[in-house]
């Protein structure tokens, strides 16, 4: 089992690889103790040729990587890609493109919610996988011929994957519901979220602007933190933390040091006062800058039944296409159908989506259909129109 350490053999193996109308790839690395994940493996396969390259060798360059992944000639198939080209991103910055992520694929492919790779090679090729090395720690060199096995597997058989669910979609008409996926998949603003935006990912336990306002400078500061020091954003402060800022709002040391979630004497460090200096200013706001909380609209009644009923068409409907429910509408979407209808502006009423199932909802909604349970099933009843 060769590991690639050298120039010559990775830009030998790039120009196999290119040679191919696709590529498979993946990545091994590691995060748990770093904002950005350290890249410790690279995978890549077409038919007849493999590749394992060691990005952590001092002879490596992985410019040519880097090429291959933003030749337009060639399909990159991850599977579950997300995080692979997150690494991508970050270091060569660029997006892989034109990209197949096998878990989407399966999903059209009514393999399920968020199959698993092993669980996919399973039931496509008839083949049980290893998975003895997953919680290998890649860093550590010289990796074993069983561990380089087990990642080499990760690309070999998502050949077959790829080929096979290739060939479902074209059958069912249905690979342009893959690419309006990959388009989210493979757009910038997935993998380069702004600081300022940080507070979007915490739960909202604020009752005042002021709270908001504060909320939102400190998790950008702790983001922009985070990314300088390559430490995880838990390690510059938990969102306990932020929270019980936000409501404190204390302004000096001896304040901040009073916090149950602050370590004690961390309140007299360097990061403690720009930490203050941040909570200041955000403090001394003007009233009319201050953000506005979100407001919390009074659902129409009826609207949590509704959503109910639609939760049931859409596992008819699923079933019925042969796809899993959440590749149609996700939770969010059937909330605001149920409570605005037409006016949701979700992508199950868009596209191929709409087609599928948002036409159905809306007609639920509006009473034109029904559900109905007859013989052990639930079936779609019509409704016929009123008569005037």
């Amino acid at each position: 089992m060769h590991l690639i350490t050298r120039q010559d053999e990775l830009e030998t193996a790039i120009r196999a690889l290119e040679q191919s109308a696709f590529v498979t790839v993946d990545t091994e690395f590691i995060r748990e103790t770093t904002f950005w994940p350290e890249l410790c493996l690279i995978q890549m396969a077409a038919p007849g040729v493999t590749a394992l390259v060691d990005p952590l060798s001092p002879g490596i360059d992985l410019k040519p990587f880097f090429d291959l992944m933003a030749n337009e000639n060639v399909v990159k198939v991850f599977h579950a890609a997300r995080q692979d080209i997150e690494i991508i991103f970050h270091l060569g910055e660029l997006i892989p493109h034109p990209v197949f992520d096998t878990q989407v694929a399966a999903m059209v492919c009514g393999f399920g919610d968020s199959v698993s790779y092993d669980q996919l090679v399973q039931r496509v090729t008839g083949t049980r996988l290893d998975k003895s090395s997953r919680f290998t720690d890649w860093r550590h060199r010289p990796l074993s011929d069983r561990q380089l096995e087990y990642a080499l597997a990760d690309v070999t058989y998502l050949i077959e994957v790829y080929q096979y669910l290739g060939a479902e979609l074209d059958r069912e008409n249905r690979a342009h519901w893959l690419n309006e996926e990959m388009d989210v998949l493979t757009a910038r603003e997935t993998y380069d979220p702004h600081p300022d935006d940080a507070w979007k990912r915490l739960k909202m336990r604020v009752k005042k602007p002021q709270e908001l306002a504060v909320v939102q400078a400190v998790a950008a500061w702790r983001d922009r933190e985070a990314r300088e020091r390559n430490v995880p954003r838990g390690r510059v402060i938990k969102d306990d933390t932020i929270y019980e800022i936000a409501q404190q709002g204390p302004r000096d040391a001896a304040a901040l040091g009073r916090l149950r979630s602050i370590p004690k004497g961390w309140e007299r460090s360097s990061t403690a006062s720009a930490l203050l200096a941040v909570v200041n200013a955000a403090l001394d706001m003007p009233k009319e800058d201050m953000p506005k909380l979100p407001k919390m609209t009074q659902q129409p009644e009826g609207t949590s039944a509704a959503a109910e009923l639609l939760k049931v068409l859409l596992k008819l409907v699923a079933e019925k296409e042969g796809v899993a429910p959440k590749v149609l509408a996700s939770s969010d979407d059937i909330e605001k159908i149920a409570a605005t209808g037409e006016d949701a502006d979700v992508p199950a009423l868009h596209g191929w989506r709409r087609e599928v199932f948002g036409e159905k909802a809306l007609s639920l909604v509006r009473g034109e259909i029904a559900l109905k349970f007859h013989k052990r099933k639930i079936a779609v009843l019509e409704i016929p129109p009123a008569s005037t």
